[in-house]
């Protein structure tokens, strides 16, 4: 039985009150598809700790404001993760691909237009009903 990962995943706002979304590599698992940017906890490492270095290391943003969304375990065939979203509402810096990734700001409304990875189908409808989108 393998362990489950803890993953940080933030959905960073802006003023406009768009989401970021950033595309995986081709090469890495669920390549290819549009996410919301975060990555693995390292040992001992606080769920916001890991999400501030992953948004900093990934998009070069600091984030100033950030509080739990929801959290829940997925069992992808080949990995178990349990998936922790925190909504990002004060930042710094602008974001940007430091790891050559595209990103793109997008409309809550637009959200169900972008592959996503399955794990992120019910967080979408949640950020659709908290903005009070459909």
């Amino acid at each position: 039985m393998s362990t489950r990962t803890h993953v940080v995943i933030g959905i960073l706002i802006d003023t406009e009150q768009r989401i970021c979304l950033s595309l995986r590599p081709s090469h890495k698992h669920l390549g290819d598809l549009w996410e919301f940017p975060g990555g693995k906890l390292e040992i001992n490492e606080t769920p916001l700790a890991g999400l501030k270095r992953e948004f900093f290391e990934e998009l070069g943003v600091v984030i100033e404001a950030a509080e739990p969304f929801i959290q829940f375990p997925f069992d992808y065939p080949d990995r178990k993760v349990l998936l922790d979203f925190w909504l990002i509402t004060k930042f710094s810096g602008v974001a940007h691909g430091r790891e050559g990734q595209p990103i793109r700001w997008v409309t809550p409304a637009s959200l169900q237009h972008y592959p996503l990875p399955e794990a992120n189908q019910q967080v979408v409808t949640l950020i659709l009903d908290k903005f009070k989108v459909g």
